[in-house]
């Protein structure tokens, strides 16, 4: 389908999503979130897509929220006939649809990587913590903005980050609103990799979904459900529910094809059957 914010692109089965608004530095408004679930379900549904990347066009990769075009959606204004109960009501919902957009990445059953550069802030981080893996440029500042501008995150960041740098940390980022550039955010491992520019994260992040795309697509995505059931699971828990996993979908023809390569000394062609 044809997006007014995203742009998409497609190398065999490494789709890349770009973050494609420059002159607003990659702002998140209206149709940021309308469009962000009908990608990510889109691109999960199409088998020919085995690893999604996103990236930002221009020189950042988001500045977070588009105040001036969401900010009254986030501040509750409403027509003044509408009651005090309603209009709450309608911000819970708005609140509601917003995390729903941020999550779209999450439960997408394709890996998906960040590639940030630039300006990643506020809503920023809510996108690249529901993302499977994050590398960034040198030039990456990073921002959890929300308390500077009077608001408590609410679309993600303070649910997936202490699952990623730990709950001090996470504290910390959250509550000072400080801003914090790419060799912290590779020291306290919110980026796994820094790269000297922006095209460089990008190879890397793009490569990195090229190696994930040549694995059996049944066992890459079982590996990313398996690991986020196991997010706030016990240990017992989470073998119990990977011994059901591949007592379910162990046996396929991709496993078959595994050994048959394996015997023949070749490199075994998955078709994620």
């Amino acid at each position: 389908m044809a997006y007014t914010f995203f742009e998409l692109e497609q190398d065999g089965p490494v789709a890349t999503l770009w973050l494609n608004a420059p002159e607003k530095r990659n702002a998140m408004g209206p149709a940021f979130w309308k469009e962000l679930p009908l990608a990510m379900q889109a691109l999960g549904a199409d088998d020919a897509v085995r690893a999604v990347v996103i990236a930002g066009r221009g020189p950042h990769f988001t500045a977070g929220l588009d105040l001036k075009t969401m900010g009254g959606n986030i501040a509750g204004s409403g027509a003044s006939d509408h009651s005090e109960a309603s209009r709450r009501w309608a911000l819970l919902s708005e609140i509601g649809r917003l995390q729903g957009s941020i999550t779209a990445v999450a439960d997408c059953p394709k890996p998906v990587i960040a590639a940030i550069h630039g300006y990643c802030i506020g809503g920023g981080i809510d996108l690249i913590t529901a993302a499977d893996v994050r590398v960034c440029s040198e030039d990456a500042v990073f921002s959890i903005r929300e308390t500077r501008i009077a608001i408590v995150a609410d679309v993600g960041t303070l649910q997936r980050l202490p699952g990623i740098v730990g709950r001090g940390v996470a504290n910390e980022l959250a509550l000072t609103g400080d801003d914090f550039g790419a060799e912290r955010a590779k020291e306290i491992g919110l980026v796994n990799s820094v790269h000297a520019d922006p095209n460089a994260t990008l190879k890397t992040a793009q490569e990195m979904a090229q190696r994930i795309a040549r694995n059996s697509p049944l066992a890459v995505q079982g590996t990313k459900a398996v690991l986020r059931y196991c997010e706030d699971k016990s240990t017992e828990d989470g073998l119990r529910y990977v011994a059901a996993w591949n007592a379910a979908f162990l046996q396929s023809e991709d496993l078959r094809e595994a050994m048959t390569a394996f015997l023949q000394k070749r490199d075994p062609e998955f078709k994620g059957r």
